[in-house]
């Protein structure tokens, strides 16, 4: 008995030695792929792409107006809602004070904007589906654009409320 009781103690500690090398060896690398932020396959190439949307979004610089655009809705020549908008722009890295220096103007363009999408209606009823909503970027976008001469990338809506008055 006093032999075998080594023996089995040296047992033991192998076989916990190599169940531990086994279970904490390192992953195998794997050759031209990565994992993706959700744990899914990628080549190199996938990879590179991303990167430079990363690049792309890295040099862009969003700027929110400092103020709310306050909209008056019409109806029988009286103001039925007032509509709240908070509007941010897209513009290349740097070129936020730019955006600063040209805001009186960029605001009485936008406002300009937010008059004639009133007065077609375009605050009425379900005013925040996607075609209304498509309507009135695009004409931001494209007064920002008139406005600014390319400064503006995209126009954001990032908040917009109508209160029935």
């Amino acid at each position: 008995m006093g032999k075998i009781l080594p023996i089995i103690l040296a047992l033991i500690g192998v076989g916990a030695g190599v169940s531990a090398g086994f279970f904490l060896r390192p992953e195998p690398a794997l050759e031209d792929t990565a994992l993706g932020p959700c744990g899914d396959m990628q080549t190199h190439e996938e990879e590179a792409h991303e990167s430079s949307e990363e690049d792309e979004v890295s040099t862009l610089e969003y700027v929110k107006l400092n103020n709310q655009f306050v909209i008056p809705v019409v109806d029988d020549a009286r103001v039925a809602a007032l509509v709240v908008v908070s509007l941010t722009v897209e513009v290349r890295q740097g070129r936020k004070e730019d955006v600063y220096l040209r805001e009186p103007k960029l605001r009485d363009a936008f406002l300009q904007v937010f008059f004639d999408h009133a007065n077609s209606g375009g605050f009425k009823g379900a005013f925040t589906n996607s075609s209304n909503m498509d309507v009135l970027r695009k004409a931001l976008l494209e007064t920002a654009n008139d406005t600014a001469k390319g400064l503006i990338s995209d126009v954001l809506i990032m908040d917009i409320a109508r209160q029935d008055v």
